[in-house]
């Protein structure tokens, strides 16, 4: 409970700069969440997809895997069914992997989006902490100018050290920001790798495929 009452001490002598911090720390939470969630199921739904589409390509069930991706809305299926709709139809393999580049140019924004709004958060909250600061300092030399010379000392003191509230408190909701908003990117990455890496294999399938074809028929 006392440490209940020095949070609120803490809050409460910051001014009203603590209020704009807070908010910032609120909506940079908000989006941290909704950035996590959304992209934890991507990557559950990725592996899912891709741990049936891997087998159906190695085994050439083209036909199987077109109707399982074009069936499903996972970024994966999306990509992977752009390089299968093609398959067969186009010889080229540079072809396959232009059309599948481009639908994953339409997905990666899609999976940044937001995610530097968190950053954005961090940078605000260590700014408007130092303003509140600074005008916190401002104020108190103005209080001291016409102050008792044996007070002036004390009374400074006292405000500096509530002036300086607001940095602490920006930085407090700075850094966990910070922190969480390396974690999104760090996810988003992953993700676009995976997606590269199904890219490529399927990619191969598609090249292998072609050539034994094209023997066959010279055959």
């Amino acid at each position: 409970m006392d440490f209940f009452y020095s949070i609120v001490a803490f809050f409460a002598t910051g001014g009203l700069f603590m209020y704009p911090i807070l908010l910032v720390f609120a909506i940079g939470v908000a989006v941290a969440i909704e950035r996590y969630v959304t992209l934890t199921l991507v990557t559950q739904k990725n592996q899912q997809v891709w741990d049936k589409v891997q087998p159906l390509l190695t085994n050439g069930d083209f036909d199987e895997a077109r109707e399982l991706t074009a069936n499903d809305d996972s970024t994966i299926s999306q990509v992977l069914n752009m390089g299968l709709s093609l398959q067969g139809g186009v010889r080229r393999r540079e072809d396959i992997e232009i059309a599948m580049e481009e639908s994953m140019m339409e997905i990666v924004p899609r999976l940044e989006k937001r995610t530097p709004y968190v950053g954005l958060a961090s940078s605000i909250a260590t700014l408007l902490g130092l303003l509140g600061t600074i005008m916190g300092l401002i104020q108190a030399f103005t209080a001291v100018a016409n102050a008792n010379p044996a007070e002036k000392a004390d009374l400074l003191s006292a405000s500096i050290s509530v002036a300086m509230n607001t940095t602490a408190f920006g930085l407090m909701v700075a850094i966990p920001l910070l922190v969480t908003h390396a974690v999104l990117t760090s996810k988003t990455g992953d993700i676009v790798d995976s997606l590269e890496m199904a890219t490529v294999k399927a990619l191969n399938v598609f090249s292998r495929r072609a050539k034994r074809a094209s023997e066959a028929a010279a055959a």
